[in-house]
């Protein structure tokens, strides 16, 4: 059964700043999937207005999550239209209950799961730092002030958002562990799981690249591995 055979039904999974975008724009420009971006969906809805644009926007605006059943509704609802294509999820399922919903409606293929390690995440997500007055960004790994902490130009000490900060980052990437844990577990059961394990997302890609080569067909033949 050769990879044009059938639509690939796929998710992709990684821990906010595991270069999960990086990875799911190169999959775009490479292979012919569509992709679900669950975020997207929720910001288009709401700026439509629609009736559960609306729905979500309550529970955003009182800073709670959305639940599974209104995430599910939406993202059912999207993939409606794309019966007949092969598709990327992103950011959906987040959870169990929204893995099973989606169970029932459709059967996955494969599970893309960007597996970085915490600590280099906290580095990359922590490493901004911000001079308020002139709102110059500074970035330790790849653009640094000349002294630590200090602004360049005006001597003055820099600040990190309150986003930025090792407290917060590592809240947030508790959380995703906590409510993904037991979807990775879910699908490694079901036996779709592919864990792309690595530091830098150049390095990952190129295994991303040749697994789904064996699953979908490529835009364009000619397309080569280099991002």
């Amino acid at each position: 059964m050769g990879a044009s055979a059938r639509l690939l039904r796929a998710v992709i999974m990684g821990a906010p700043g595991s270069g999960k975008g990086t990875v799911s724009s190169r999959i775009l420009q490479h292979f012919a999937l569509k992709h679900l971006s669950s975020g997207d969906l929720l910001r288009r809805n709401m700026l439509q207005g629609t009736e559960i644009g609306v729905l979500a926007k309550t529970f955003i605006d009182q800073g709670k999550l959305i639940p599974d059943d209104v995430m599910t509704r939406l993202a059912l609802h999207e993939l409606k239209n794309l019966t007949q294509e092969s598709w990327l999820l992103d950011g959906f399922p987040r959870t169990l209950p929204q893995a099973e919903a989606l169970d029932k409606a459709y059967q996955i293929d494969t599970v893309i799961n960007l597996n970085v390690p915490f600590e280099v995440i906290k580095q990359r997500l922590t490493a901004r730092w911000i001079h308020p007055a002139s709102g110059r960004v500074y970035n330790i790994e790849f653009n640094p002030p000349k002294t630590v902490g200090i602004d360049d130009l005006t001597g003055e000490p820099l600040i990190q958002r309150e986003d930025d900060k090792p407290e917060t980052v590592l809240k947030r990437l508790k959380a995703y562990e906590a409510q993904t844990e037991p979807v990775l577990e879910y699908y490694q059961k079901k036996g779709v799981l592919e864990t792309f394990s690595g530091t830098e997302t150049n390095k990952i890609w190129p295994h991303v690249y040749a697994f789904l080569q064996t699953k979908v067909p490529q835009t364009n033949q000619k397309a080569s591995v280099t991002p």
